[in-house]
């Protein structure tokens, strides 16, 4: 019998480009005589190693794995990947263009799932339902080379996961890592415990919170922005600057001095990320009731987003409040793909969908009284989704559908154009929250 059988999206199913539909994937289910399959993914030209079945086979027969993937080439680049784990279930991960599938895994998976027509999310719910039978390994070896590449920045492909255009592409994949989320045991209903009671009387209502670290450019538009909002309640604005040194703690004492609603936090600590900042933030004696993110890159796109946010929170006594934003280039000028609102999230399943993507939106709003219990993790990347994922666990989150938000995008972005390497680690640390929260919901089901 044939060890392995290849099947390459661009020439074998030229009239797809890519193995995704649930047709497809039948095709080779059914033409595959060999023990495996290799899947090349797309369309994109592909020059295997040397050895590189053999090596794919290696693996396969030492761990007994049901999907492998290597690290690659692209061109002169290298591209390496980061391993699988129980909290990988975002429907983006990054296996490269090329998988090995073990046949018996693939028809097990496919005995043991629903029958489903998929347009888009085929490939997701084979890789999903094999995971729970077997495992799903890693080759750090660089075993081929990709001869076209994706050449865009990491802070252009950030939000195509998020992409309107993608709408009907995300209701099928929120659809099938519910039913991953079922089959094991992690899946929660819409049921919510009451908030925590305040702890004490505040002083104003709101506020809002912005963690800055060399943003002369762009500070003072953020306050003015934030100063400038319209409400019927008392707010202020609590910037934490994180040890600037190029001019931005002049402006922000500055602009202190004429406005007493703004209040400039400088850390005597110097090991604080984002996180840690908001923790400063938000145990601060003069933050409000409810505390309302802020980024020093961006702005308010209106002077009633903190009104929209606090009404929200007093109507429907939820924990966390994300609203909507257009993502803009420095001039404000709408750039692709526009106005982002995660219209996937739902009430009776949002809480379940926060496991699949990789960030929950903008601006964040937080119950404060809640947050002093909980903390934001220590960290400059992924703070916000960490909290997000654990307060999805017991509470509800409710989402304002109107833009309250311009995301400007420019070059001194921090994630504007990301090293692999680095995207890599921010990536394996969102999976290992994943995993974490999986482990939390297992128990909590329990």
């Amino acid at each position: 019998m044939e060890r392995i059988q290849i099947f390459h999206a661009g020439r074998d199913f030229p009239a797809t480009g890519r193995l995704m539909g649930s047709r497809v994937l039948a095709q080779i289910a059914a033409r595959c005589k060999a023990e495996f399959a290799l899947l090349c993914l797309n369309d994109a030209p592909v020059e295997l190693g040397q050895h590189t079945e053999e090596r794919f086979l290696q693996v396969a027969d030492m761990t007994s794995a049901g999907w492998i993937y290597a690290d690659y080439r692209e061109e002169e680049r290298l591209h390496p990947l980061i391993d699988y784990q129980s909290g990988s279930l975002r429907d983006d991960f990054d296996f490269g263009p090329i998988i090995l599938v073990r046949m018996s895994a693939w028809h097990d998976a496919m005995t043991g799932t629903p029958a489903a027509e998929y347009q888009y999310a085929a490939l997701y719910a084979l890789r999903l339902a094999i995971s729970r039978s077997y495992s799903i390994v890693h080759i750090p070896e660089y075993l081929y080379t990709v001869k076209e590449v994706d050449r865009r920045t990491t802070g252009e492909k950030l939000f195509d996961y998020v992409d309107p255009r993608n709408r009907a592409v995300q209701v099928e994949m929120e659809q099938v890592c519910t039913g991953h989320l079922k089959a094991i045991d992690a899946y929660l209903p819409p049921i919510f415990k009451a908030l925590p009671p305040e702890e004490k009387t505040f002083p104003v209502e709101a506020s809002v919170i912005i963690p800055v670290r060399n943003r002369a450019r762009t500070i003072e538009d953020a306050i003015t922005s934030a100063l400038s909002q319209e409400t019927t309640f008392p707010f202020n604005v609590i910037v934490v600057d994180n040890h600037s040194t190029d001019g931005t703690t002049e402006k922000l004492l500055a602009r202190a001095g004429s406005d007493a609603r703004l209040i400039v936090i400088c850390p005597e600590r110097t090991d604080l990320g984002i996180g840690g900042c908001w923790n400063l933030g938000i145990h601060h004696p003069a933050c409000g009731k409810y505390a309302v993110q802020l980024d020093s890159d961006d702005v308010y796109s209106a002077p009633d987003t903190l009104q929209q946010v606090v009404n929200k929170f007093r109507s429907e006594s939820c924990a966390m409040v994300i609203g909507s934003y257009r993502m803009t280039n420095f001039q404000m000028q709408e750039i692709p793909p526009g106005i982002i609102d995660h219209r996937e999230w739902t009430d009776e399943n949002g809480r379940n969908n926060a496991l699949r993507i990789n960030g929950l939106g903008a601006p964040r709003a937080f119950y404060t009284p809640l947050m002093r219990q909980l903390n934001f993790p220590n960290t400059s990347y992924g703070e916000d989704y960490a909290v997000g994922l654990r307060i999805s666990r017991e509470y509800r989150i409710c989402r304002i559908y109107d833009v309250l938000y311009l995301c400007r995008r420019w070059e001194d972005n921090s994630d504007a154009a990301l090293s692999i390497e680095k995207m890599n680690q921010y990536n394996l640390y969102k999976d290992r929250l994943r995993t974490w929260e999986l482990e939390a919901r297992q128990h909590q089901t329990l």
